[in-house]
């Protein structure tokens, strides 16, 4: 449940960065250049993706704890992209990686 909202912060923050005119746009995944042409329906799907984020934050964790650990991931995952994404390393292979890499540590019982 926690992966699943942390990727959908990432890709609701990632759409948001990609529709800013000031970003050179490199197509990593194939629809940069549909974000950065149809930039009005893009930050109205990044707007629900950031609400559906908060809703299964505030879901798993009530009111307070999940709006604080929602705001907290936000600035984490918007720090990461607006460093990482420049230097080209966000691709398909450590998008996957990073996915694989928290679906196993949520659902490892001990």
């Amino acid at each position: 449940m926690i992966s699943i909202a942390l990727l959908i912060l990432f890709l609701s923050f990632y759409i948001f960065y990609n529709t800013s005119k000031k970003v050179k746009i490199q197509s990593v995944f194939g629809v940069e250049n549909w974000f950065q042409k149809h930039i009005k329906p893009s930050k109205f799907i990044a707007l629900i993706l950031l609400v559906l984020a908060l809703i299964l934050f505030i879901n798993h964790f009530g009111i307070g704890v999940g709006t604080l650990l929602y705001f907290i991931a936000l600035m984490t995952i918007g720090s990461l992209v607006i460093l990482l994404y420049p230097l080209n390393l966000i691709n398909y292979k450590s998008l996957i990686l990073l996915i694989i890499f928290m679906f196993s540590f949520e659902f490892i019982t001990f």
